[in-house]
């Protein structure tokens, strides 16, 4: 049976019909935040509420555990050195992974005042970090370790490379979540996923015009139903990738839907990988899933 769902005949030249998609593996509690390690032929994603981080090796299919314990790790991706920068939830930071295994936080605070529980995580091309900072770590001991929220309100921030300054880049969201930048990072995508704890909050993605270290130009891209949106990614030719309660649904550059991959579980993240950038690594709830699409992800600024 075909895990697709064409609304559109633009979704078909995105995608195989025989590829099908395969389950790589199974026994998460809550699995989020896939990232791709061209370089050592690996996907790592974190499991949020066992506290650990965990390793596929696309040669030979084994699973291993990459770290742990880890603070409900959440968001992950990669930095213009090919180093890991994870979102913390529980840590209530943003840190690197250097290349001897030592932890570096970028991020604990804004202007004396202790994160919410960083999720998402994104690095552009000259450098800077941009994550999200909605609360729900700090609401659950499931995800995170319920605590005080110090900051007024869940923002989107950009850490400086060079000064390591932090600012706040986006502060209208409800529950800022998964990010994006289009192909050439003239535009950034941030999903709103505040209908989780709130009905009458937002379940949509905002796009942005990037300039330079400002966003600008701010609209609804597009309405996630059933569910929210979590996580998402951009191909190459500017479609998004968006994580939904019934699978990862596919929106054109223009955000009309064009296509569903069906997935029998609640996807949280998913991450573009392979040897030729075309494998749709899922995670969605206790499984992480891979599909082969006809279309390559947006290259990571880190260099494959």
């Amino acid at each position: 049976m075909s895990c697709y769902e064409i609304l559109d005949p633009r979704f078909k030249a995105l995608i195989d019909p025989v590829a099908f998609l395969e389950t790589l593996h199974e026994g998460n509690r809550w699995a989020e935040g896939p990232v791709y390690f061209a370089d050592l032929r690996c996907l790592v994603w974190s499991d949020i509420p066992n506290e650990r981080m965990l390793r596929w090796d696309e040669e030979t299919g084994h699973v291993s555990l990459f770290r742990a314990p880890v603070p409900n790790a959440n968001g992950n991706t990669r930095d213009r050195e090919g180093r890991l920068v994870t979102c913390e939830q529980g840590g209530r930071r943003v840190v690197r992974t250097e290349w001897d295994g030592s932890i570096t936080v970028l991020a604990d605070r804004y202007r004396g005042r202790r994160l919410n529980s960083p999720n998402d995580v994104v690095v552009k091309s000259d450098g800077s970090i941009w994550f999200t900072d909605p609360n729900y770590g700090i609401i659950s001991d499931y995800v995170g370790r319920k605590d005080t929220q110090e900051i007024d309100g869940c923002h989107v921030y950009r850490l400086d490379p060079a000064s390591g300054d932090l600012a706040i880049v986006a502060d209208d969201f409800a529950m800022p979540n998964g990010l994006a930048f289009s192909p050439d990072e003239t535009k950034l995508y941030i999903a709103d996923s505040g209908f989780l704890t709130d009905e009458t909050a937002p379940h949509h993605v905002r796009v942005f015009d990037v300039v330079r270290d400002r966003l600008a130009n701010s609209r609804v891209f597009a309405e996630i139903n059933p569910g929210i949106p979590d996580g998402l990614r951009i191909d190459v030719e500017g479609n998004a990738w968006i994580s939904a309660w019934d699978g990862v649904q596919c929106h054109a550059p223009d955000g009309t839907l064009i296509g569903k991959i069906k997935v029998p579980e609640v996807v949280a993240n998913l991450a573009f990988g392979g040897k030729r950038n075309n494998r749709l690594f899922i995670t969605a709830t206790t499984r992480v899933y891979a599909v082969f699409l006809n279309v390559a992800g947006a290259p990571f600024p880190f260099s494959r």
